[in-house]
């Protein structure tokens, strides 16, 4: 995912550029093909992580699991897409144009989009997936500033949304988990709901999927056939599966697999640089963590360069506690954090920290790698006296215990490409999946100055601000960026490079004889 090469949806030169992204998308980041034109048929095999105590078939549910993930978005159109030359490019919509106050913005539906039973998409069904969205404990945070009621339709093809505030960014929110469902579909028939996506759903077990190509998709041709989905509940258990055979591709394996398999030649690794985030996070609303200072020597403590060495064994590099690293606008001249223990002592001396206590850890093992940052980081914590204990949690009781609740956890987030899509969702005082419990004014004002501000001189230094505030005060403690990796048979060519939603989209996949 390597978003810093990668233009800004404002870069274009101004707001009339980028409004027009919309209607002519730039593709899924795929590689060139090798080895020949792409041909239609065969089917793809293909793993991904996920736990039986996590799944959802809900397109607007919490999605635990990867497997999931990718079938969900194989079956169901976002409104937007991660794009290859812009950051953001139409995927249902075929087209986003803002008002002059940035507050209103237009999306029109793709012409010729269907569901999959052949009903045309209409933009009474786009209001309704928007509407039961925003109203899901996981869709608050989706759409900031936008309200159900704010959710309109003018006319079959037009849908209209209207934030609260001036929002520049509005459709690269759209680009995650905005995926639309016939109107009034009950909620007991959702899991089998027709979608528009490439491709329809052939049979769904404990997390194993068949998917078959939908040969009348808007978007394009699709060359598989079908594409078979295997959940697995270990990186190693699915790296073992790509090495014997059994699949084709192991999804975001993790860098262990990469390095046992790049000695190999039947085996491709495929990387996306600076892919995904993995934040150690620290509750700023109360608790241990709530004292600017406590926060401020956890980050000074840990040893990023080991980080990223031991725990992403060199795929990765070193962060610097500001989320959006791949953002063309990300302050690269905000000085970098160096770890500084007899910086961080004194910090908890002034504190009062208690160095008695021993400090629970929260990770599950849902990520390659997670877990085992969070006992590292334990390890480094130990130099400075901090006793830290890491516990290790299921996915379904991490999200229902945990997750938006505890005082010091793991988490991993594979969107890389916009300091405001984490600042919407994670940072903003009362933003639906506000991690950290963080509130902070002057934040809160720099975002609203950042979605108000279309010129690109004025919307960069205002960025910059924000980012400065992060990184002083949040509640996040990012110490690297992990690179996706996929494993993949020779005879799989067109894989995406993108990330996110991105690397989920296989359309352009095809297989070898």
């Amino acid at each position: 995912m390597d978003f810093k090469r990668r233009q800004l949806l404002w870069a274009g030169g101004g707001l009339g550029a980028a409004a027009l992204l919309g209607a002519c998308g730039d593709g899924n980041g795929t590689a060139p093909a090798a080895g020949g034109s792409p041909r239609q048929g065969g089917t793809l095999r293909i793993g991904a992580l996920g736990r039986t105590s996590a799944i959802t078939r809900d397109p607007h549910g919490t999605q635990g699991n990867e497997s999931d993930y990718l079938v969900i978005a194989l079956v169901h159109d976002t409104l937007t897409a991660p794009g290859g030359k812009e950051n953001t490019v139409g995927r249902l919509a075929s087209a986003f144009t803002p008002s002059k106050d940035l507050r209103t913005w237009r999306f029109t539906i793709a012409e010729h989009a269907a569901f999959h039973d052949g009903t045309p998409v209409t933009a009474e069904d786009v209001v309704w997936s928007l509407r039961r969205l925003r109203g899901t404990p996981s869709g608050a945070a989706r759409l900031p500033g936008v309200t159900a009621g704010h959710i309109t339709a003018d006319g079959r093809r037009t849908v209209v949304l209207v934030s609260d505030y001036p929002n520049a960014e509005l459709p690269l929110l759209t680009r995650l988990s905005t995926f639309v469902l016939k109107k009034d579909t009950p909620d007991k028939e959702i899991p089998k709901a027709p979608g528009t996506g490439p491709f329809k759903l052939d049979w769904y077990r404990g997390g194993n999927a068949r998917l078959l190509r939908n040969p009348h998709w808007h978007g394009g041709a699709v060359h598989l056939d079908a594409v078979e989905v295997t959940m697995f509940q270990s990186p190693q258990a699915m790296a073992n599966a790509m090495l014997s055979g059994q699949i084709d591709v192991a999804s975001n394996v993790g860098a262990v697999a990469a390095r046992t398999a790049r000695a190999r030649k039947d085996i491709q690794v495929v990387r996306r640089p600076d892919d995904m985030a993995m934040p150690i996070v620290m509750r700023a609303s109360g608790g241990p963590f709530a004292d600017p200072k406590v926060r401020e020597a956890m980050k000074r403590l840990v040893d990023r360069e080991a980080m990223v060495e031991q725990v992403l064994s060199g795929y990765g590099t070193v962060a610097n506690d500001i989320l959006g690293t791949g953002d063309p606008a990300y302050a690269e001249d905000i000085p970098q954090r160096k770890r500084d223990l007899a910086g961080a002592k004194r910090l908890l001396t002034e504190a009062g920290f208690d160095f008695s206590r021993t400090y629970q850890l929260v990770t599950t093992e849902d990520i390659a790698g997670l877990a085992e940052s969070a006992t590292l980081f334990a390890s480094q914590a130990r130099e400075a006296g901090v006793k830290i204990e890491v516990v290790k949690q299921e996915s379904g009781a991490f999200y229902q215990k945990t997750w938006l609740k505890g005082d010091f956890y793991t988490n991993y987030w594979g969107t890389n490409d916009s300091v405001v899509f984490f600042a919407s969702k994670t940072l903003t005082t009362g933003a639906g999946q506000n991690e950290a419990g963080w509130s902070d004014k002057a934040f809160d004002a720099a975002y609203r100055k950042v979605m108000g501000t279309a010129d690109r001189t004025a919307r960069t230094a205002a960025l910059h601000g924000l980012q400065r505030i992060e990184h002083d005060r949040s509640g996040y403690l990012l110490w690297g960026m992990a690179d996706g990796i996929d494993l993949a048979a020779p005879k799989v060519h067109g894989l995406p490079r993108l990330p996110g939603y991105g690397r989920v989209q296989l359309e352009n996949v095809w297989l070898a004889p």
